[in-house]
Protein backbone atom coordinates (compact mmCIF):
# COMPACT_ATOMS: atom_id res chain seq x y z
CA UNK A 1 0.00 0.00 0.00
CA UNK A 2 2.12 3.14 -1.23
CA UNK A 3 1.03 6.86 -1.37
CA UNK A 4 3.36 9.28 -3.56
CA UNK A 5 3.35 13.16 -4.55
CA UNK A 6 3.12 16.24 -2.66
CA UNK A 7 -0.79 16.23 -2.94
CA UNK A 8 -1.02 13.74 -0.05
CA UNK A 9 2.43 13.72 1.16
CA UNK A 10 2.11 17.37 2.77
CA UNK A 11 -0.76 16.65 4.38
CA UNK A 12 1.18 13.60 6.08
CA UNK A 13 3.93 16.05 6.65
CA UNK A 14 2.14 18.28 8.01
CA UNK A 15 1.90 16.09 11.24
CA UNK A 16 5.30 16.56 12.15
CA UNK A 17 5.83 20.28 10.69
CA UNK A 18 7.97 19.49 8.27
CA UNK A 19 8.38 22.28 5.47
CA UNK A 20 6.89 21.52 1.65
CA UNK A 21 6.34 22.59 -1.56
CA UNK A 22 2.85 25.00 -1.67
CA UNK A 23 0.78 22.59 -3.48
CA UNK A 24 -2.49 22.72 -4.92
CA UNK A 25 -4.97 19.99 -6.20
CA UNK A 26 -7.02 19.27 -9.53
CA UNK A 27 -9.90 21.30 -8.55
CA UNK A 28 -7.89 24.06 -7.96
CA UNK A 29 -9.56 27.28 -9.74
CA UNK A 30 -8.15 29.44 -12.20
CA UNK A 31 -7.57 32.29 -9.84
CA UNK A 32 -5.98 30.09 -7.31
CA UNK A 33 -3.48 28.52 -10.14
CA UNK A 34 -2.43 32.08 -11.59
CA UNK A 35 -1.95 33.21 -7.71
CA UNK A 36 0.33 30.48 -7.12
CA UNK A 37 2.37 31.22 -10.38
CA UNK A 38 2.43 34.98 -9.40
CA UNK A 39 4.26 33.72 -5.72
CA UNK A 40 6.86 31.23 -7.02
CA UNK A 41 7.40 32.14 -10.82
CA UNK A 42 7.98 28.59 -11.83
CA UNK A 43 4.93 26.00 -10.94
CA UNK A 44 5.33 22.02 -11.71
CA UNK A 45 2.01 19.90 -13.18
CA UNK A 46 2.45 16.43 -12.30
CA UNK A 47 0.03 13.67 -12.63
CA UNK A 48 -1.39 11.76 -9.84
CA UNK A 49 -0.93 8.30 -10.03
CA UNK A 50 -2.83 5.95 -7.30
CA UNK A 51 -0.16 3.43 -5.85
CA UNK A 52 3.77 3.84 -6.74
CA UNK A 53 4.59 4.80 -9.96
CA UNK A 54 8.53 5.74 -10.61
CA UNK A 55 10.58 7.72 -13.17
CA UNK A 56 7.38 9.99 -14.14
CA UNK A 57 10.33 12.63 -14.85
CA UNK A 58 12.02 10.47 -17.26
CA UNK A 59 8.88 9.94 -19.08
CA UNK A 60 8.12 13.53 -19.80
CA UNK A 61 5.27 13.05 -17.26
CA UNK A 62 6.24 16.64 -15.52
CA UNK A 63 4.99 19.87 -16.99
CA UNK A 64 6.26 23.65 -16.08
CA UNK A 65 4.34 26.52 -16.54
CA UNK A 66 5.51 30.20 -15.71
CA UNK A 67 2.17 31.83 -17.16
CA UNK A 68 -1.47 30.39 -17.17
CA UNK A 69 -2.09 28.83 -20.24
CA UNK A 70 1.00 26.82 -20.29
CA UNK A 71 -0.63 25.95 -17.07
CA UNK A 72 -3.92 24.88 -18.12
CA UNK A 73 -2.40 23.64 -21.51
CA UNK A 74 -0.17 21.02 -19.34
CA UNK A 75 -3.06 20.10 -17.20
CA UNK A 76 -4.99 19.20 -19.89
CA UNK A 77 -2.15 16.78 -21.36
CA UNK A 78 -1.61 14.92 -18.02
CA UNK A 79 -5.10 14.94 -16.37
CA UNK A 80 -5.55 11.16 -17.97
CA UNK A 81 -2.01 10.28 -18.46
CA UNK A 82 -0.97 6.71 -19.06
CA UNK A 83 2.20 5.56 -17.83
CA UNK A 84 4.38 2.22 -18.12
CA UNK A 85 6.84 1.24 -15.73
CA UNK A 86 8.65 -1.79 -16.02
CA UNK A 87 5.61 -3.82 -16.52
CA UNK A 88 3.02 -1.60 -14.49
CA UNK A 89 0.84 0.47 -16.68
CA UNK A 90 -0.88 3.02 -14.85
CA UNK A 91 -3.75 5.52 -15.27
CA UNK A 92 -3.79 8.76 -14.10
CA UNK A 93 -7.04 10.52 -12.60
CA UNK A 94 -5.89 14.47 -12.02
CA UNK A 95 -3.26 16.83 -11.72
CA UNK A 96 -1.24 18.90 -8.88
CA UNK A 97 0.50 22.38 -9.49
CA UNK A 98 3.48 22.41 -7.17
CA UNK A 99 5.44 25.78 -6.46
CA UNK A 100 8.85 25.96 -7.69
CA UNK A 101 11.29 25.56 -4.66
CA UNK A 102 14.75 27.84 -5.54
CA UNK A 103 17.44 26.38 -4.30
CA UNK A 104 21.37 25.36 -4.93
CA UNK A 105 21.39 21.77 -2.68
CA UNK A 106 19.16 18.93 -3.10
CA UNK A 107 18.99 16.16 -0.61
CA UNK A 108 17.73 12.46 -0.73
CA UNK A 109 16.40 11.56 2.47
CA UNK A 110 14.46 7.97 3.52
CA UNK A 111 13.81 5.60 6.68
CA UNK A 112 13.15 1.72 5.91
CA UNK A 113 13.70 -1.49 7.66
CA UNK A 114 16.42 -3.46 6.52
CA UNK A 115 16.61 -6.62 6.71
CA UNK A 116 20.50 -6.76 6.60
CA UNK A 117 20.70 -4.55 9.78
CA UNK A 118 17.23 -6.06 11.08
CA UNK A 119 16.68 -2.23 12.57
CA UNK A 120 15.17 1.09 10.85
CA UNK A 121 17.42 2.24 8.62
CA UNK A 122 18.25 6.19 7.49
CA UNK A 123 19.80 6.70 4.09
CA UNK A 124 21.02 10.36 3.15
CA UNK A 125 22.58 11.89 0.86
CA UNK A 126 23.35 15.78 -0.19
CA UNK A 127 23.43 14.69 -4.02
CA UNK A 128 19.25 14.32 -3.72
CA UNK A 129 16.94 15.41 -7.44
CA UNK A 130 18.59 12.32 -9.13
CA UNK A 131 17.87 8.02 -9.06
CA UNK A 132 20.19 7.20 -5.58
CA UNK A 133 21.63 4.38 -7.79
CA UNK A 134 23.46 6.29 -9.96
CA UNK A 135 25.56 7.79 -6.98
CA UNK A 136 29.07 6.35 -5.95
CA UNK A 137 28.97 4.88 -2.25
CA UNK A 138 30.71 7.65 -0.98
CA UNK A 139 28.31 9.89 -1.88
CA UNK A 140 25.31 8.10 0.69
CA UNK A 141 25.08 7.31 3.97
CA UNK A 142 23.29 4.07 5.34
CA UNK A 143 22.69 4.13 8.89
CA UNK A 144 20.89 1.62 11.06
CA UNK A 145 19.47 3.52 14.44
CA UNK A 146 17.33 2.03 17.33
CA UNK A 147 13.86 2.03 16.98
CA UNK A 148 13.26 2.25 20.46
CA UNK A 149 15.36 5.73 20.71
CA UNK A 150 14.41 6.81 17.60
CA UNK A 151 16.48 8.73 14.91
CA UNK A 152 18.30 11.22 17.04
CA UNK A 153 20.28 14.73 15.84
CA UNK A 154 23.86 13.30 16.42
CA UNK A 155 23.08 10.34 14.09
CA UNK A 156 21.78 12.83 11.14
CA UNK A 157 24.97 15.21 12.29
CA UNK A 158 27.37 12.31 11.97
CA UNK A 159 26.02 10.65 8.75
CA UNK A 160 26.32 14.04 6.56
CA UNK A 161 30.39 14.89 8.14
CA UNK A 162 31.04 11.64 6.97
CA UNK A 163 29.71 11.76 3.65
CA UNK A 164 31.59 15.39 3.20
CA UNK A 165 28.09 17.44 2.79
CA UNK A 166 28.18 21.30 2.91
CA UNK A 167 28.32 22.85 6.07
CA UNK A 168 25.43 25.20 5.51
CA UNK A 169 22.70 22.13 5.23
CA UNK A 170 24.46 20.40 7.97
CA UNK A 171 22.41 22.33 10.78
CA UNK A 172 18.89 22.78 9.15
CA UNK A 173 18.57 18.79 8.46
CA UNK A 174 20.06 18.23 12.05
CA UNK A 175 16.92 20.21 12.91
CA UNK A 176 14.14 18.65 10.56
CA UNK A 177 14.90 15.29 9.82
CA UNK A 178 14.82 13.75 13.10
CA UNK A 179 10.92 14.71 12.83
CA UNK A 180 10.25 12.36 9.98
CA UNK A 181 11.46 9.52 12.18
CA UNK A 182 7.86 10.31 14.25
CA UNK A 183 6.03 10.66 11.35
CA UNK A 184 7.04 6.71 10.49
CA UNK A 185 6.82 5.23 14.05
CA UNK A 186 3.60 6.83 14.97
CA UNK A 187 1.16 6.08 12.21
CA UNK A 188 2.51 2.47 10.53
CA UNK A 189 4.51 4.04 7.84
CA UNK A 190 6.90 0.81 6.54
CA UNK A 191 8.91 3.18 4.20
CA UNK A 192 9.47 6.98 3.54
CA UNK A 193 11.62 8.81 0.94
CA UNK A 194 11.89 12.39 0.27
CA UNK A 195 13.69 13.00 -2.91
CA UNK A 196 14.38 15.97 -3.60
CA UNK A 197 14.55 18.01 -0.36
CA UNK A 198 15.58 21.60 -1.18
CA UNK A 199 17.14 23.66 0.54
CA UNK A 200 15.53 26.68 0.29
CA UNK A 201 17.69 30.16 1.18
CA UNK A 202 15.93 32.55 3.72
CA UNK A 203 16.49 35.52 5.43
CA UNK A 204 20.28 35.92 6.61
CA UNK A 205 21.45 32.82 4.28
CA UNK A 206 20.01 30.95 6.73
CA UNK A 207 18.53 27.62 4.89
CA UNK A 208 15.25 25.38 5.18
CA UNK A 209 14.91 22.13 3.80
CA UNK A 210 11.57 21.86 2.16
CA UNK A 211 10.29 18.40 0.56
CA UNK A 212 9.48 18.80 -3.02
CA UNK A 213 8.58 15.44 -3.55
CA UNK A 214 6.78 12.66 -1.28
CA UNK A 215 6.76 8.74 -1.08
CA UNK A 216 5.90 6.16 1.52
CA UNK A 217 4.28 2.91 2.42
CA UNK A 218 1.94 1.69 5.08
CA UNK A 219 1.23 -2.00 7.32
CA UNK A 220 -2.33 -1.23 6.59
CA UNK A 221 -2.83 -4.00 8.97
CA UNK A 222 -1.35 -1.94 11.59
CA UNK A 223 -4.10 0.34 13.50
CA UNK A 224 -1.78 3.45 13.69
CA UNK A 225 -2.66 3.60 10.07
CA UNK A 226 -6.08 4.73 11.10
CA UNK A 227 -4.59 8.05 12.87
CA UNK A 228 -4.17 8.90 9.66
CA UNK A 229 -7.81 9.37 8.34
CA UNK A 230 -6.66 8.76 4.59
CA UNK A 231 -9.92 7.63 2.65
CA UNK A 232 -9.27 4.07 0.76
CA UNK A 233 -10.37 5.06 -2.21
CA UNK A 234 -6.07 6.74 -2.30
CA UNK A 235 -5.18 3.04 -2.17
CA UNK A 236 -7.50 1.43 -5.04
CA UNK A 237 -5.08 1.51 -7.43
CA UNK A 238 -6.44 -0.01 -11.02
CA UNK A 239 -7.38 -3.35 -9.30
CA UNK A 240 -10.34 -5.14 -9.87
CA UNK A 241 -14.34 -5.50 -8.43
CA UNK A 242 -12.76 -8.56 -7.14
CA UNK A 243 -9.67 -7.38 -5.34
CA UNK A 244 -11.22 -4.33 -3.72
CA UNK A 245 -14.07 -6.44 -2.36
CA UNK A 246 -11.60 -9.35 -0.53
CA UNK A 247 -9.32 -6.61 0.53
CA UNK A 248 -11.71 -4.45 2.30
CA UNK A 249 -12.00 -7.87 4.78
CA UNK A 250 -8.54 -7.45 5.53
CA UNK A 251 -7.84 -7.80 9.44
CA UNK A 252 -4.58 -7.78 11.39
CA UNK A 253 -5.43 -11.43 12.57
CA UNK A 254 -6.06 -13.28 9.29
CA UNK A 255 -4.97 -11.92 6.22
CA UNK A 256 -7.08 -10.95 2.97
CA UNK A 257 -4.64 -10.61 0.41
CA UNK A 258 -5.57 -11.61 -3.22
CA UNK A 259 -4.11 -10.18 -6.73
CA UNK A 260 -6.01 -11.68 -9.78
CA UNK A 261 -2.92 -12.79 -12.29
CA UNK A 262 -5.80 -14.07 -15.35
CA UNK A 263 -9.27 -13.58 -15.05
CA UNK A 264 -10.02 -16.48 -17.63
CA UNK A 265 -7.32 -18.82 -15.87
CA UNK A 266 -8.82 -22.34 -14.69
CA UNK A 267 -7.65 -23.03 -11.08
CA UNK A 268 -8.94 -21.46 -8.21
CA UNK A 269 -6.12 -21.11 -5.90
CA UNK A 270 -6.80 -20.28 -2.61
CA UNK A 271 -3.56 -20.35 -0.83
CA UNK A 272 -1.96 -20.26 2.54
CA UNK A 273 1.14 -18.55 3.70
CA UNK A 274 3.73 -16.83 1.46
CA UNK A 275 5.89 -19.55 1.14
CA UNK A 276 2.99 -21.73 -0.66
CA UNK A 277 2.01 -18.76 -2.52
CA UNK A 278 4.89 -18.07 -4.28
CA UNK A 279 5.37 -21.54 -5.46
CA UNK A 280 2.17 -22.21 -6.47
CA UNK A 281 1.84 -18.74 -8.84
CA UNK A 282 5.00 -19.43 -10.40
CA UNK A 283 4.03 -23.27 -11.37
CA UNK A 284 0.50 -23.00 -12.03
CA UNK A 285 1.28 -19.85 -14.45
CA UNK A 286 -1.54 -18.66 -16.77
CA UNK A 287 -3.92 -21.55 -15.42
CA UNK A 288 -3.98 -19.54 -12.65
CA UNK A 289 -6.60 -17.19 -11.60
CA UNK A 290 -6.00 -15.95 -8.38
CA UNK A 291 -2.29 -15.23 -6.31
CA UNK A 292 -3.44 -15.12 -2.62
CA UNK A 293 -2.64 -15.58 1.06
CA UNK A 294 -5.49 -16.32 3.40
CA UNK A 295 -3.22 -17.30 6.22
CA UNK A 296 -3.10 -16.18 9.76
CA UNK A 297 -5.49 -17.92 11.19
CA UNK A 298 -8.95 -16.24 9.90
CA UNK A 299 -12.01 -16.58 11.99
CA UNK A 300 -15.07 -18.99 10.83
CA UNK A 301 -17.01 -15.64 9.36
CA UNK A 302 -14.07 -13.25 7.59
CA UNK A 303 -13.12 -17.05 5.84
CA UNK A 304 -16.66 -17.87 4.41
CA UNK A 305 -17.11 -14.06 3.60
CA UNK A 306 -13.73 -14.32 0.92
CA UNK A 307 -14.69 -17.78 -0.28
CA UNK A 308 -18.03 -16.40 -1.06
CA UNK A 309 -16.41 -13.93 -2.84
CA UNK A 310 -13.99 -16.00 -4.79
CA UNK A 311 -17.30 -18.49 -5.97
CA UNK A 312 -18.60 -15.80 -6.77
CA UNK A 313 -16.21 -14.18 -9.47
CA UNK A 314 -14.59 -17.54 -10.56
CA UNK A 315 -16.41 -20.85 -9.57
CA UNK A 316 -18.09 -21.14 -12.53
CA UNK A 317 -15.21 -20.90 -15.32
CA UNK A 318 -12.93 -22.94 -12.75
CA UNK A 319 -12.02 -26.36 -13.62
CA UNK A 320 -10.02 -27.42 -9.99
CA UNK A 321 -10.70 -25.56 -6.67
CA UNK A 322 -7.03 -25.73 -5.33
CA UNK A 323 -6.89 -25.83 -1.32
CA UNK A 324 -3.29 -25.65 -0.62
CA UNK A 325 -0.98 -24.15 2.05
CA UNK A 326 1.87 -25.67 4.23
CA UNK A 327 1.88 -27.03 7.18
CA UNK A 328 0.20 -24.44 9.69
CA UNK A 329 1.43 -23.38 13.42
CA UNK A 330 -1.95 -21.72 14.90
CA UNK A 331 -4.26 -21.77 11.79
CA UNK A 332 -7.33 -23.87 12.59
CA UNK A 333 -7.69 -25.64 9.65
CA UNK A 334 -11.21 -27.09 10.79
CA UNK A 335 -12.74 -23.47 10.86
CA UNK A 336 -11.27 -22.80 7.83
CA UNK A 337 -11.97 -25.73 5.78
CA UNK A 338 -15.49 -25.59 7.13
CA UNK A 339 -16.15 -22.49 5.88
CA UNK A 340 -14.58 -22.77 2.72
CA UNK A 341 -17.25 -25.68 2.48
CA UNK A 342 -20.17 -23.78 3.93
CA UNK A 343 -19.65 -21.22 1.11
CA UNK A 344 -19.52 -23.82 -1.60
CA UNK A 345 -23.15 -25.20 -0.46
CA UNK A 346 -24.26 -21.53 -0.51
CA UNK A 347 -22.58 -21.42 -3.93
CA UNK A 348 -24.22 -24.54 -5.08
CA UNK A 349 -27.35 -23.33 -3.34
CA UNK A 350 -27.93 -19.57 -5.20
CA UNK A 351 -26.24 -20.30 -8.39
CA UNK A 352 -26.85 -24.16 -9.32
CA UNK A 353 -24.06 -26.69 -9.66
CA UNK A 354 -20.94 -26.05 -11.53
CA UNK A 355 -18.56 -29.17 -13.39
CA UNK A 356 -15.62 -28.83 -10.39
CA UNK A 357 -12.79 -30.89 -9.30
CA UNK A 358 -11.63 -29.74 -5.64
CA UNK A 359 -7.35 -30.64 -4.94
CA UNK A 360 -6.62 -30.05 -1.68
CA UNK A 361 -3.11 -30.13 0.13
CA UNK A 362 -2.82 -29.23 4.11
CA UNK A 363 -1.37 -29.59 7.16
CA UNK A 364 -1.93 -28.23 10.93
CA UNK A 365 -4.42 -28.21 13.97
CA UNK A 366 -7.49 -30.05 13.64
CA UNK A 367 -6.30 -31.13 9.95
CA UNK A 368 -8.68 -34.24 9.85
CA UNK A 369 -11.90 -32.56 11.30
CA UNK A 370 -11.29 -29.83 8.66
CA UNK A 371 -10.58 -32.80 5.64
CA UNK A 372 -13.89 -34.31 7.04
CA UNK A 373 -15.83 -31.12 7.08
CA UNK A 374 -14.62 -30.66 3.63
CA UNK A 375 -15.24 -34.09 2.13
CA UNK A 376 -18.53 -33.71 3.54
CA UNK A 377 -19.32 -30.86 1.27
CA UNK A 378 -17.87 -32.40 -1.37
CA UNK A 379 -20.33 -35.81 -1.32
CA UNK A 380 -23.63 -34.25 -0.79
CA UNK A 381 -22.84 -31.86 -4.26
CA UNK A 382 -21.25 -34.64 -5.98
CA UNK A 383 -18.11 -33.21 -6.54
CA UNK A 384 -14.88 -35.23 -6.79
CA UNK A 385 -11.68 -34.67 -4.68
CA UNK A 386 -8.42 -35.54 -3.98
CA UNK A 387 -7.16 -34.46 -0.34
CA UNK A 388 -3.22 -34.53 0.70
CA UNK A 389 -1.70 -34.49 4.14
CA UNK A 390 0.91 -32.78 5.72
CA UNK A 391 3.31 -35.48 4.89
CA UNK A 392 3.01 -34.85 0.64
CA UNK A 393 5.58 -32.25 -1.09
CA UNK A 394 3.75 -29.33 -2.14
CA UNK A 395 5.25 -29.14 -5.56
CA UNK A 396 4.10 -32.71 -6.30
CA UNK A 397 0.32 -31.31 -5.24
CA UNK A 398 0.71 -28.62 -7.36
CA UNK A 399 1.71 -30.94 -10.56
CA UNK A 400 -1.27 -33.20 -9.33
CA UNK A 401 -3.53 -30.02 -9.58
CA UNK A 402 -2.21 -29.24 -12.91
CA UNK A 403 -2.75 -32.78 -14.36
CA UNK A 404 -6.68 -32.50 -12.95
CA UNK A 405 -7.36 -29.64 -15.10
CA UNK A 406 -5.89 -31.10 -17.94
CA UNK A 407 -8.03 -33.68 -17.71
CA UNK A 408 -10.55 -31.53 -17.63
CA UNK A 409 -10.08 -29.67 -20.83
CA UNK A 410 -9.80 -32.85 -22.45
CA UNK A 411 -13.50 -34.20 -21.49
CA UNK A 412 -13.47 -34.60 -17.51
CA UNK A 413 -15.58 -31.13 -17.11
CA UNK A 414 -18.29 -33.04 -19.26
CA UNK A 415 -18.34 -36.02 -17.05
CA UNK A 416 -18.73 -34.14 -14.21
CA UNK A 417 -21.61 -32.46 -15.68
CA UNK A 418 -22.90 -35.31 -16.95
CA UNK A 419 -22.77 -36.90 -13.46
CA UNK A 420 -24.23 -33.95 -11.82
CA UNK A 421 -27.14 -34.02 -14.28
CA UNK A 422 -26.49 -29.86 -15.92
CA UNK A 423 -24.92 -29.25 -19.06
CA UNK A 424 -21.08 -27.34 -19.28
CA UNK A 425 -20.53 -24.06 -19.63
CA UNK A 426 -18.94 -23.10 -22.61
Amino acid sequence: MQLTGMLHGAKLLSHVEFPVSEVLGPAASEGEIRDLIDRHGLIFIKPQFKGGVGKKGQAGLIGKARDLKTALAEKERLYFAEHRHGNVVAKANGVSFEGAVPAEHEVYFSITDDTHFRAPTMTLTHRGGVEIEELSKSEIATVPFEALTGLKAFVVANALSDIGAPKEIISPLVQHLPKLWELVHHYGITTLELNPIRMRPGRGGRLTPVACDFKCGFDRDDPRVGRLGLSNHLFAADISEFEQEVNQLRTYQGQSDVFVINDKGTILAPTFGGGANSLVTEVLGDAAIISSDFGGNPPYDKMKQVMAICYRHFLAQSNVLFIIGGKANNTDIHETFRAMADALRDYFSAHGPTPLYVVVGRGGPNLVRGFGALAEACDSLGVPYRFFGFDSAISEIVNYAQRVDAWMKAGGREQIAAALGIKPAA
